[in-house]
């Protein structure tokens, strides 16, 4: 059976853990994975760091970044998971002018979850209580057409398994 490139965002606010389920997700589609926050400029990262959250006007650039780069892969009609919050739908949109058929995964949870896996995290530029708050402020979480949406209380391995699960094979696609 041919195998079916994919494009994919896994999405959710800082804690839902998107790069941990993102690079599972990248191995088991045997696809590149990148981190979304690695593509912040180093004044976004600055920011975050201070415990300042950003804004639209911070977030436009990072956004066409991670856009142009699915625009890369659907191109070469390769597969890719990338990491980003995607807090709102019209973040979702831009992403998705790279790849009009992009796959979505929201990694969503409990802000008690939530603040508990922050503050297990030391390496991380993502600080403080008030941006998980700013982010949970401006989440518009997906609906059942635009996003697969799956617990974080579930373990990584089911959460792969279950949004594999969605994902077409040539098979359906020939139907």
């Amino acid at each position: 059976m041919e195998k079916v490139s994919q494009r994919i965002l896994v999405m959710g606010v800082s804690g839902a853990g998107k790069s941990h389920i993102g690079k599972q997700l990248a191995a088991a589609l045997g696809a590149p994975f990148i981190d979304g926050d690695d593509h912040h400029s180093p004044a976004n990262v600055a920011k975050m760091a201070s415990g300042q959250p950003l804004n639209d006007d911070d977030r436009r650039e990072w956004l066409d970044t991670l856009a142009d780069l699915f625009a890369d892969y659907y191109r070469q009609d390769r597969s890719v998971v990338i990491a980003c919050s995607g807090l709102k739908k019209r973040y979702r949109d831009r992403l998705r002018a790279g790849d009009p058929g992009l796959r979505i995964l929201y990694l969503e949870g409990s802000r008690e979850l939530l603040r508990e896996r922050l503050s297990e995290r030391a390496d991380h530029f993502f600080k403080g209580d008030g941006m998980l708050a700013s982010q949970l402020a401006d989440l518009e979480p997906p609906g059942p057409l635009e996003a697969v949406s799956l617990s974080i209380a579930l373990t990584p391995s089911q959460i792969v398994r279950d949004f594999l699960a969605t994902l077409p094979t040539s098979a359906s696609l020939s139907r």
